[in-house]
């Protein structure tokens, strides 16, 4: 009797105690978010639910959620990299000048990834090899690739890319689902595999938390975080490729100020600012939340002023507010 009573009593207990961590997660409040502003959007505008519409509507995030899930094992790492838009100009810059030269698609592509790599590496070794803080290396790097390419362009621009690479930011892979949609999803999942089933993803865990404890336990701390900064910069390259490729154009001005709203999706995801805690499909979501924000706005013709000003009261309550939160609960704790 004691066997039959106590074997169904343990199996529920646990699968509820699953249940309940889900439910008070903040992946479930993003999902009850992103499905409420669905909703609002389909309510403010009949435009929003056409397929096509919506398609339209992943070019918004697509390019930055790149970024975004390379920033998030950077930023749970405990470090941070606001050269991100820089890198995507001077990639763009470097593309643009090959254009000029007569390169072709396959190699405009090696190029993207390739600056990209290269800025990264930079910050990468300035960071990991000198022991420099990150803020302040990549403020320093932020300035000098954007630099560079008003140096090389100027007030002008390049253009006359081939129609072949205008395939990566403007075609589609099936009916409504355009290449940079299906490189998200794809991204994601290597993204969220990378973080959460493989041995990589918990030293980035593990050097977020404490990186002193990481690296007595033998985690290779330095080059765990040179890898990540080599991933940021990597992304920004393919980045560059897709939003040159969908504007067919290149300006020293390209993603000015992305590195605000790339941190802004990260850390809405519920990736901690001071690192250690973070997902994968939290960022999903918050790319989906902040895609169909901007969106909406689109539909409604909010000014773009008014999104910047969101975006920057977006990122400051999402720090705050569970600071704010915490202080409430140990106050009514006492």
């Amino acid at each position: 009797m004691a066997e039959t009573h106590l074997t169904p009593r343990h199996i529920p207990d646990r699968l509820e105690g699953r249940s309940a961590r889900l439910l008070k997660s903040w992946e479930s409040l993003l999902l009850v978010v992103a499905c409420l502003i669905f909703l609002g959007n389909s309510l403010a505008s009949p435009y929003f639910l056409d397929p096509w519409n919506l398609s339209d509507a992943t070019f918004n995030f697509t390019e930055k959620a790149m970024i975004a899930f390379a920033m998030a094992l950077v930023i749970i790492s405990g470090e941070i990299d606001l050269s991100v838009a820089s890198i995507i100009a001077l990639a763009s810059t470097a593309m643009g000048y090959a254009v000029q030269l007569g390169f072709d698609t396959p190699a405009l592509v090696v190029i993207g990834l390739s600056v990209g790599l290269l800025c990264g590496a930079i910050n990468g070794l300035l960071i990991t090899g000198l022991g420099l803080p990150s803020i302040v290396v990549t403020i320093g790097t932020m300035s000098l690739f954007r630099g560079l390419s008003f140096i090389i362009l100027g007030d002008q621009a390049f253009t006359g890319y081939p129609d072949s690479f205008s395939w990566f930011g403007q075609g589609y892979v099936w009916w409504v689902f355009s290449f940079e949609f299906t490189l998200f999803v794809s991204l994601a999942v290597v993204y969220g595999v990378v973080l959460h089933k493989t041995n990589f993803g918990r030293a980035v865990y593990a050097i977020g938390n404490n990186q002193t404890a990481a690296l007595f336990s033998g985690i290779r701390v330095a080059r765990i975080k040179f890898i990540l900064f080599l991933l940021t910069g990597l992304m920004a390259g393919l980045a560059s490729i897709c939003l040159t490729s969908r504007l067919g154009s290149t300006r020293p001005s390209i993603a000015l100020g992305w590195e605000l709203e790339v941190v802004t999706m990260v850390v809405l995801g519920g990736v901690n600012i001071l690192g250690g805690s973070g997902t994968i499909p939290g960022v999903v979501l918050a790319a989906l939340i902040m895609g169909m924000v901007t969106f909406g706005f689109g539909l409604l013709n909010v000014p773009g002023i008014v999104m910047s000003i969101f975006i920057g009261l977006l990122l400051i309550s999402v720090i705050a507010l569970p600071i704010l939160w915490r202080r409430a609960r140990q106050r009514l704790a006492h």
